[in-house]
């Protein structure tokens, strides 16, 4: 747990308290991870612009972090990134 808010303070500049709140729940664990287990299916963060969805896809997989889509322009007109964080969530970054 204490892993995954430092993860989501260091890169996405979150704090703790009532808007980040991370929890578990032992009936949700699957070993190993699924594709699509139980749970959410990803979470998505605006970062504000283009420029820092490259910057911080980038600084992600310096840090050993898997990108799991590469920084582009979906279908539906969105440009964004998808990394992996410590337990295999994906983390999608936005514009």
């Amino acid at each position: 747990m204490e892993r995954e808010c430092a993860f989501f303070e260091k890169y996405f500049g979150a704090r703790r308290g009532a808007r980040l709140e991370i929890m578990t729940r032992a009936e949700c664990v699957k070993e190993p991870r699924e594709r699509f287990a139980t749970g959410f299916a990803h979470i998505a963060i605006s970062v504000g612009s283009k420029e820092k969805v490259l910057e911080l896809t980038a600084l992600l997989e310096r840090d050993g972090f898997e990108i799991a889509s590469a920084p582009r322009t979906t279908g539906d007109g969105y440009f964004e990134s998808v990394v992996l964080d410590f337990d295999g969530n994906s983390i999608e970054i936005t514009v």
